[in-house]
């Protein structure tokens, strides 16, 4: 069974030897030196690094992850992705956080922390923590990118969730391997123009596809059973379907989220884009093409949502029919984990003789002799719709071949550019932060870009173990975001506002933080998401202000030569009254100004 033409299939041919090509060529250029390979030699105009973020910011499985929360509650479903999908860290960016970073002059978030801490025991103590956290964090990403990939494809192609997977990371290995900070930049330029054209295509479908609002709310409460699916507003007691009651009080989590992202807005900036930039102006120009770009992704998750909901109205009329074909498949096998459901769904459809004929009669009963498999790869470990498949299935059986061509690359192209930004940063920290700085100091440009080529196959590999441990894509996003992001809100928050706050403080906190989230995910991996927030957060509170202050504050030298290249605001009194009146009257007007914005 093909689910592609021939053009779909001309169209994947360009794009891969495109992307691959883009590689080789950029590799002369990265390779010239680590400035070059880690932030472009910071010669990247604004406007390339604003589509870089924008590319990196918009994957594949968040994607996924939004369409499924637009299909089950509608325009509620924003309020679940203030966590993060909201991306409201980037005003936050655009004002100060970007420039702050870029005025230091340094090549990646760990050695920022040289130059805010010191080169003595602290600020080195501070910088590996800086890299560990960054590396546990990318492999945490990559394994959420690995399966929401492994997920889409498999339902184009007759291979299980995790070879789909494979063959999508050995291509985004390669080509990030090759062409460094570079490669991830014009590529997601390329990229963009791609998702651009699925942007236009899936509004446009959407627009002559759906009928006034009463049609759409009343096939909504058909297949989600939602009666307040229309409604913008977020309620206290939200209707949640199987498998997703614990964001019932939808208000209680927008709060949180809410509270998460300003948290991580006001300390981020660390990124290679704003390390990269040219001047404090690039930095605004960036971010504010960056958010204006990002505006564009939910005209197509929402036209997606929408062109589900009319999906599966037309293919379960009774939904009864998907809670018997998941009892029939766990009785035949009844040892499938949760994990495992994807790959055994993905072998029923692509391979039915190799499995039990009796099963086989029944599913197509029970589903309907007509696209029967289709149909089941929709089907969730519950008994329900797997609203996580609503993006895939919509371009399968909604989208003609020819374009569905088209919306697999721009969705892949997505996802490829959101690996290539990630796995960049980290590479980045472990050769600047640790193997040149610890290992090898005096090793050329050739070893250290060598030394990045192997990260990125480590990293790779790490997160593909841990993503064979994950139930879906929901699971391991609340996890990075709630417990994971949390443990580090406040080391990196502190950094940029308290005076006293010191290495050994960053380090510490970061360090219990992280043990905090890791031991959380091994003991209690079903733990409530605002419990993992509180928790989390208040044990990275504890060690950061217990480290700081049992230890000695950083040298006066180095928080004045930080103080005067970075002008920040927060509790630093004693150095701001060092300046001059004037001095002082223009950074006041700065930060008033920042702030009002």
């Amino acid at each position: 069974m093909t689910y592609f033409g021939i053009l779909d299939y001309i169209f994947m041919g360009i794009y891969v030897l495109v992307l691959v090509g883009m590689g080789f060529v950029l590799k002369r250029v990265a390779s010239k030196s680590l400035d070059n390979y880690i932030v472009g030699g910071r010669h990247i105009p604004w406007w390339a690094l604003g589509v870089s973020g924008m590319a990196n910011f918009l994957d594949l499985t968040g994607t996924a992850v939004i369409v499924s929360f637009l299909f089950l509650l509608g325009p509620q479903g924003l309020f679940i992705e203030f966590r993060g999908g909201a991306v409201l860290i980037l005003v936050f960016m655009m004002l100060w956080a970007g420039k702050w970073h870029r005025r230091s002059g340094c090549l990646t978030a760990a050695e920022w922390n040289i130059f805010r801490f010191g080169d003595g025991w602290g600020g080195r103590f501070a910088q590996q923590m800086a890299v560990f956290a960054t590396v546990i964090s990318t492999i945490g990403m990559l394994a959420y990118l690995i399966v929401g990939a492994g997920s889409f494809l498999a339902m184009f192609l007759p291979y299980t969730p995790m070879q789909c997977a494979v063959v999508l990371l050995v291509l985004a290995s390669l080509y990030t391997m090759l062409s460094g900070f570079y490669g991830v930049v014009v590529t997601d330029m390329f990229q963009m123009l791609i998702i651009m054209v699925a942007v236009v295509y899936v509004s446009v479908k959407a627009f002559m596809t759906v009928g006034n609002a009463s049609e759409v709310a009343a096939i909504a409460l058909q297949v989600t059973e939602n009666p307040d699916w229309i409604s913008g507003m977020p309620k206290w007691n939200a209707y949640m379907p199987k498998g997703y009651e614990a964001y019932k009080h939808l208000i209680l989590f927008m709060s949180f989220y809410l509270l998460r992202s300003i948290f991580a807005g006001i300390g981020s900036g660390a990124m290679p884009q704003y390390f990269g930039a040219r001047n404090d102006r690039e930095c605004g120009l960036l971010s504010f093409l960056w958010t204006w770009l990002m505006t564009f992704r939910w005209p197509l998750m929402i036209g997606i949502a929408v062109l589900g909901l009319y999906l599966v109205n037309g293919l379960f009329p009774d939904s009864q029919g998907l809670a018997q074909a998941a009892e029939m498949i766990q009785a035949q096998h009844p040892d499938v984990s949760k994990p495992e459901w994807g790959a055994l769904l993905s072998g029923l459809s692509n391979s039915p003789e190799k499995y039990s004929p009796e099963l086989i009669t029944n599913l197509k009963a029970v589903l309907g002799a007509e696209q029967w498999t289709e149909k089941m790869q929709l089907l969730s470990f519950e008994g329900t719709v797997n609203p996580e498949k609503i993006l895939p299935a919509v371009l399968l059986m909604g989208v003609a071949k020819g374009m569905r061509g088209i919306m697999v690359i721009a969705l892949i192209a997505a996802s490829l550019s959101t690996f290539g930004g990630t796995v960049n940063l980290a590479t980045g920290m472990i050769v600047n932060d640790f193997y040149k700085k610890w290992l090898r100091p005096k090793a050329s440009t050739r070893e250290l870009i060598y030394a990045s080529w192997a990260s990125v196959v480590l990293l790779v590999g790490c997160g593909f173990l841990f993503s064979m441990t994950l139930e879906n894509i929901n699971d391991i996003w609340s996890w990075l975001l709630m417990s994971l992001g949390a443990a580090l809100l406040v080391p990196t928050f502190l950094r940029l506002y308290w005076w006293r706050f010191n290495g050994s403080g960053y380090a510490i906190g970061t360090l219990v933080g992280l043990a905090g989230a890791l031991i959380q995910r091994a003991l209690f991996p079903d733990l409530n998401e605002l419990y993992q927030f509180v928790l989390a957060m208040g044990i990275g509170l504890i060690g950061s202000v217990a480290g700081t202050l049992l230890t000695a504050p950083t040298d006066p030298e180095v928080l004045e030569n930080f103080y005067m290249k970075t002008r920040p605001f927060g509790v630093w009194g004693h150095l701001k009254r060092m300046l001059s009146e004037e001095e002082q009257h223009k950074m006041t007007q700065e930060h008033v100004f920042d702030l009002v914005s």
